[in-house]
């Protein structure tokens, strides 16, 4: 890039948000409702790297409203697209010919909760943001934390636009714009790229257990009526996947004749070899699965990483000019399956607590560390803490696992005396390709089952093609005399988007990483996943990425 000097204009507010999902839109509503309320003034700005509010959100997903009820009592006046009540639980354990039907776990009760569109319930979210106040920038993709000389946040700065692959300006550049605020609230999601740098500069996970992680992957379908059953909710784990590996699917039928299928694989698995893209796609044609979807017709299409560590995985969640919320710290219950309803009282409890900071006497402390304080006395402190053990427990294998968490549920209540530790960092789970069998995948069928990038295609993501890589490398030897020596370039199958390709010359010979960034969905899967940590995702220009239509 030419090293001369760009001005950058800057704004200033004071408060702050990146990333305009649940958490962070949460965070500014209760602002600006607590600004009215007491009749003081507050300015809000939040900033949103999709092309619009809720291009790049993906869930199952079924919504628990307690935190909607807390934060928007009259969100049925107000229009919000909570149209299928769930109706009936089914929990299924898998075998490859047939399934064994288990009592549903108390966490996954579904009575009182929503089967939504997340991406939807974002945008509407986003509606009740702007008509309160907020200003929301959808389209600017924050890729740097700016720091005052004392080393607190001063806000961020959002990436230049038109930088061409070479690092050259283009004809269309224009520079980034710098934000700044009393306060900056990170609600980038889970494994967001300035949250990952904070962690580190802060050290916020001194204290913490690692965190791990999942690939969660979706598909829309369109389905025969008389398949219907609006309010259904299936849950299975077993087959496809083999017992040392953690996962399983859910299955909601939504009105309109639709059925949201995804699947979902602990990023601690060991097998090189292994696809959870194929293992999802193979999972559709088990015998209580393919009948559902055939005469249907896939709509659409996702992947995005999830966090699974839980309470011991939270790190410290504020520092300086800023803190964590929702799931870029890590708030999900995981054997209840939601996220929702944390991130959303995280938000809400930390716009309590910056708005309390900002509009109390004398001059407001750079670290609002009261924001854990008043965390640590609501219900979600004691949801995830009783569910602790759970997750972790897995590390035993499937069965192990399935029984410890009967005897912690039903004997311990969640209230056993210990805390299990995690495996370790999810990077470091991978066997070396000698030491596990190949899996050999059946070909996709174009009926049930597809390839990646015919799927991708569904997913409606788009980067402008001439701009550097925003998944980038600290060493480029590594893929090929690392990954594919010894994993057998696992990034080939990790990626649900097809970015990542081994090519060779005619003849075979010259392996080298092909990166189709053009392709990539956003899931980060390959930033936690790569077994030397050597790929680093960035943000892409602002507007580029997925455009989830009611995922």
């Amino acid at each position: 890039m030419s090293d001369e000097a760009v001005e950058r204009e800057f704004m200033e507010y004071d408060v702050l948000v990146v990333g305009a999902g649940p958490s962070g839109l949460s965070t500014a509503i209760r602002i600006r409702q607590l600004a009215a309320e007491e009749g003081k003034e507050l300015s809000v700005c939040v900033l949103e790297k999709g092309s619009e509010v809720g291009a790049h959100i993906l869930s199952g997903a079924v919504l628990e409203p307690r935190t909607l009820n807390e934060l928007l009592p009259n969100w049925q006046e107000l229009g919000a697209p909570l149209d299928t009540p769930a109706k009936e639980d089914q929990f299924l354990v898998l075998t490859e010919a047939n399934h064994i039907r288990l009592p549903t776990p108390p966490q996954m009760h579904n009575k009182g909760n929503y089967i939504i569109s997340l991406g939807n319930f974002t945008r509407w979210l986003g509606e009740q943001a702007e008509a309160m106040g907020v200003e929301i920038y959808p389209g600017f993709a924050a890729s740097e934390v700016l720091y005052h000389e004392d080393g607190s946040v001063k806000g961020v700065a959002t990436g230049d636009m038109g930088i061409t692959k070479t690092g050259e300006r283009g004809p269309n550049y224009q520079p980034g714009m710098e934000l700044h605020a009393k306060q900056t609230v990170f609600a980038e999601g889970c494994r967001g790229s300035l949250g990952k740098a904070l962690m580190e500069k802060f050290d916020l996970r001194a204290n913490s257990d690692v965190q791990t992680y999942a690939i969660g992957i979706k598909e829309l379908w369109d389905i025969d009526p008389e398949k219907s059953e609006p309010g259904k909710i299936v849950h299975t784990s077993g087959w496809p996947l083999d017992s040392k590996t953690y996962g399983g699917s859910f299955l909601y039928h939504l009105n309109g004749n639709q059925v949201s299928i995804g699947f979902v694989v602990g990023l601690d698995y060991q097998n090189p070899h292994l696809s959870p893209y194929m293992e999802f796609q193979r999972f559709k044609h088990h015998p209580s699965v393919q009948p559902i979807l055939e005469g249907g017709r896939r709509v659409a299409y996702g992947a995005r990483a999830l966090n699974e560590g839980g309470f011991q995985s939270l790190p410290k969640l504020t520092f300086p000019g800023g803190m964590l919320v929702g799931c870029e710290a890590g708030f999900l219950n995981v054997p209840k399956i939601k996220g929702t309803h944390l991130a959303m009282k995280s938000g809400m409890t930390a716009g309590e607590a910056v708005f309390a900071a900002l509009t109390g006497d004398g001059e407001p402390a750079r670290e609002i560390t009261d924001y854990a304080d008043r965390l640590k006395e609501t219900w979600l402190w004691s949801e995830l803490h009783k569910v602790r053990n759970i997750r972790p427990s897995f590390k035993y294998g499937f069965w192990g696992g399935l029984a410890y968490s009967a005897i912690d549920t039903y004997l311990f209540q969640g209230h056993a005396p210990w805390t299990f530790k995690h495996h370790g960092p999810d990077h470091e789970s991978l066997k070396h390709k000698h030491q596990c069998k190949p899996i050999d995948y059946p070909k996709p069928d174009g009926v049930i089952s597809f390839d990646r990038l015919t799927n991708v295609s569904f997913s409606s993501t788009n980067h402008e093609e001439d701009q550097p890589a925003h998944l980038t490398l600290k060493d480029d030897n590594v893929p090929v005399q690392v990954n594919l020596e010894k994993y057998d370039a696992p990034e080939q199958r990790y990626c649900p988007a097809g970015v990542y390709e081994i090519v060779r010359d005619e003849d075979g010979a010259n392996p080298r990483l092909q990166i189709n960034a053009q392709n990539c969905v956003h899931c980060k899967t390959c930033d936690i996943k790569d077994p030397t940590q050597n790929i680093n995702w960035v943000v892409p220009e602002g507007g580029g990425g997925p455009n989830y239509p009611n995922m």
